[in-house]
């Protein structure tokens, strides 16, 4: 069990844990979930973590076949400048490592910024917290038990 299943189980979540054999050579974690779990892609999402330019990190979940738009979450977020989180302080503050850095139970709770389209599925798919781990709920779930919030943030390849 993760931290992430746990949460899901502890708040009496409706939720499915699937799991695949993580091949150490993909690059694209994302893809690879796609690909393994052969799950709709509009149901799949990644969880990106930004730094802000008041260096507050915050999290953010896209399409796994979407691009997340640094400008859009500059906007939502009220902020000038968006960048990419260092992947060291990531893995430090969320307690997850990269490829398995899921939205829930990180170890420092961070601002988290869900992309719209996932706002009306009866469920999506994000990381369990692990490589090879995803888990499914709705994404109205999702957003509770992140404390999140739902925005246009997303561009889609």
């Amino acid at each position: 069990m993760t931290p992430a299943i746990n949460l899901a189980k502890k708040n009496q979540v409706l939720h499915q844990v699937l799991s695949y054999h993580h091949d150490p050579a993909v690059a694209s974690y994302g893809n690879e979930a796609l690909d393994k779990l052969k799950l709709p892609a509009e149901k799949v999402f990644k969880t990106l973590v930004v730094q802000l330019d008041t260096k507050e990190l915050v999290v953010a979940v896209v399409p796994v076949l979407g691009m997340l738009n640094l400008k859009f979450l500059a906007k939502t977020l009220g902020v000038k400048k968006v960048l990419m989180a260092d992947k060291v302080l990531v893995e430090k503050t969320t307690g997850y490592v990269l490829g398995g850095v899921s939205p829930l139970a990180q170890k420092k709770r961070l601002r988290t910024v869900i992309d719209q389209s996932a706002e009306h599925q009866a469920q999506i798919f994000v990381s369990a917290g692990k490589r090879g781990l995803e888990i499914g709920l709705s994404a109205q779930d999702l957003l509770v038990l992140t404390q999140g919030v739902f925005a246009s943030i997303a561009e889609v390849r």
